[in-house]
């Protein structure tokens, strides 16, 4: 019997690609789920419409309305929830609690782009800073004013979380007033299409707004015109394939880009072995590696610690990870679930054999068994620690610093001194995210703000905040997601920083009387 071969949604109406398809693979079964395509489709015509159709009545929309369409589709979505943690678990392998990071972390962030909404009340556009005197007299000024950009948001996303990964983009734009195109990842599609299902079937967006395409990616990249913005989430390889497209490269279309990052957590100097602050680390460390298997762009890939405290940090963290059950997510005692597929899986193999010739192992989870999971079909791969020895050997090992297995996989490194462990940290080449813990709030403010250059979000744990902090991998929408440097240059969410990217800033020159019209 065929699987289902899900539609897309293109041009305001539902259509199914002409080809056979690709097949989504349950990855601890390993049996055929669905199929999705994209063959066929009329992507100039389907694009047209969203810039035309869509974009025109999201532009004659205020934010206030925008907003509150933006929190009908919340409700859409709530309404849901069972179904779509039934599609995590087939399709992503993900046990409940990292289903709920995608899934409701997704519809969190857009109900709190909503909520942003009512706040910028009844406009069309932003006003940007203060009028600007251009001569003597201030009868003739300089206003920034920031207007929706009158294309279309194409965005390409990654195959670790088809919810949140829509929505934390989908949101800033759709409040901003720019029509959206979504291309998910093929192997977790499903997610995706559903929940663009249900939104445009309950009718709380403009025909247009949203549109959805499933499979192939190939001729998104070229349906796209100036005015139009591409907002890419995955490999460093791809992010240069889209960076030197004809779109970017000639008909300067406006690229976000979030790609490969080896994040870090740093243990500052002065905490013993048992310390809070040591404790804090360790439980971070173990958490980011096991949660969602460690297939989060910002999950934790290096852990710096004082070279006195390799030896208990490793004990510690290889203790934690040893209560982590891996195998098939339905089984209650599972903690942690599959990779996505079994392409995830040979990548991680590979990638996880590759920095064992540069470090020693210190914990290697697959030597449990799985729970419920056939280790010949499931894609299941154990948490494993490794570590540099040394010091010198820090210095010496710069795969650790330069590669990114994207699994539950983590490397400890020693370090002499501050200096020494924020050299190495930078040797990352810009990340995502690192995470600090210590007790001195001094040591950590500078630390901090040493890091502040190559990364886009710096993550401080200390105890006062041990029950608060929101998580070293956890993307919150008031903050920054991005980084420069290998993790691609862009910037996502940052609250109202996130409407920046999908509007076109423009300086109107004019008498004072002309600006005060503005409103």
């Amino acid at each position: 019997m065929s699987t289902e071969l899900l539609s897309n949604f293109l041009g305001g109406q539902w259509q199914a690609g002409r080809g056979a398809g690709s097949a989504l693979f349950d990855p601890v079964l390993g049996h055929e789920l669905v199929r999705v395509d994209a063959t066929g489709l009329d992507l100039a015509a389907g694009f047209e419409f969203a810039r035309t159709q869509g974009g025109a009545a999201l532009r004659s929309m205020t934010y206030r309305e925008r907003g509150a369409m933006l929190a009908a589709a919340v409700k859409v979505l709530q309404g849901q929830r069972d179904a779509y943690y039934e599609i995590a678990t087939a399709n992503s392998g993900t046990v409940k609690n990292d289903s709920a990071v995608d899934i409701d972390g997704g519809i969190y962030t857009l109900g709190v782009y909503a909520k942003m909404g009512e706040t910028l009340g009844d406009r069309r556009f932003l006003m940007d800073g203060e009028p600007a005197r251009l001569g003597k007299e201030p009868l003739f000024q300089s206003q920034h004013v920031q207007v929706p950009v009158r294309g279309l948001a194409l965005f390409i996303n990654a195959f670790n979380f088809p919810s949140w990964g829509l929505w934390e983009k989908a949101g800033p734009a759709l409040l901003s007033g720019v029509p959206v195109i979504i291309k998910p990842a093929t192997a977790t599609a499903w997610l995706t299409q559903r929940m663009v299902h249900d939104v445009v079937q309950a009718g709380v967006l403009p025909p247009g707004a949203l549109s959805v395409v499933c499979g192939s990616s190939a001729g998104l990249m070229d349906a796209l015109r100036p005015f139009d913005v591409v907002s890419f989430t995955g490999s460093a390889d791809t992010a240069q394939v889209i960076r030197s497209h004809s779109a970017v490269a000639a008909r300067s279309v406006r690229v976000n880009i979030e790609a490969d990052s080896v994040n870090s957590a740093w243990l500052l100097p002065g905490h013993a072995a048992g310390s809070e602050a040591f404790d804090l680390l360790v439980k971070e460390v173990a958490r980011e590696m096991t949660q969602k298997s460690g297939q989060k762009c910002t999950a934790i890939r290096r852990v710096f610690v004082p070279e006195s405290l390799y030896a208990d940090a490793a004990q510690a963290i290889g203790a934690r990870l040893a209560k982590t059950t891996v195998g098939n997510p339905r089984n209650e005692s599972v903690r942690m679930g599959a990779l996505v597929s079994r392409a995830q899986f040979h990548a991680v193999q590979e990638g996880l054999a590759h920095l064992k010739q540069h470090a020693q192992v210190l914990y290697d989870g697959s030597t449990q068994a799985l729970v419920d999971a056939d280790p010949a079909v499931a894609c299941c791969v154990a948490p494993t620690l490794l570590g540099t020895r040394s010091a010198a050997g820090s210095d010496a090992a710069s795969v650790v610093h330069e590669t990114e297995v994207f699994g539950p996989v983590a490397t400890l490194v020693p370090y002499r001194d501050a200096a020494h462990a924020a050299e190495l940290v930078r040797r990352g080449e810009g990340s995502l995210v690192a995470s600090l813990y210590g007790s001195d709030s001094q040591a950590l403010a500078q630390a901090a703000l040493e890091l502040a250059d190559s990364h886009g979000r710096v993550h401080v744990i200390s105890a006062d905040v041990a029950a608060l902090h929101t998580g070293h991998g956890n993307v919150m929408p008031q903050s920054l997601h991005g980084g420069p440097g290998r993790a691609g240059g862009g910037e996502e969410l940052g609250g109202m920083r996130a409407l920046n990217f999908y509007h076109r800033r423009s300086a109107v020159q004019a008498s004072t009387e002309v600006l005060s019209a503005l409103g």
